[in-house]
């Protein structure tokens, strides 16, 4: 039953990941994501006001871990549904940092640990070098609370590589 339940979760997640709305900053059903002025994330050019406010009820809020399109590194024009950690506010807007499943042992790296976010409880790492703007509108799905613990790493991780005044 376990494993018929965890195959129905997997085919859910993959269909929510390819239903989405390309005037939210997302990937079109087919796949391609928008790019320009449709993205709605993007590098974060202004003040980070650091807050720790978890609440899941359906909006976005400072440490969690949502779902949301984000640009690739190497070419911004382009990118994917990934999670990211919630770390506050810039203006209007939210300010995250992408997790990964890839532990490539650097100091950009900061381990959270593992949650509902993945799917195959793989532990997760933040990419605290790569500070996002991120429309509440933009985002998918909230995932879970991250741990105010990992979430004070995160933001002490963030603060090396980015001007914020850690709370």
């Amino acid at each position: 039953m376990a494993s018929l339940f965890g195959s129905v979760r997997r085919l859910l997640d993959q269909a929510l990941r390819s239903v989405s709305s390309p005037s939210k900053g997302r990937s079109t059903p087919a796949g391609t994501p928008t790019t320009g002025a449709g993205s709605r994330t993007r590098p974060v050019s202004k003040g980070v006001r650091v807050e720790y406010t978890p609440d899941i009820d359906g909006d976005p809020d400072p440490g969690e871990v949502v779902w949301t399109w984000v640009p690739y590194e190497d070419d911004p024009s382009q990118g994917k549904d990934r999670p990211v950690v919630i770390i506050g506010r810039t203006g209007d807007d939210l300010a995250g940092v992408p997790l990964t499943s890839k532990d490539h042992d650097r100091d950009d790296q900061i381990p959270v640990g593992t949650g509902s976010w993945d799917r195959d409880g793989r532990p997760s790492f933040a990419k605290v070098d790569q500070l996002l703007s991120i429309d509440p509108d933009a985002v998918r799905r909230e995932g879970a609370v991250l741990a105010r613990n990992h979430f004070d790493d995160v933001v002490a991780g963030v603060a090396r590589f980015h001007d914020i005044a850690p709370a």
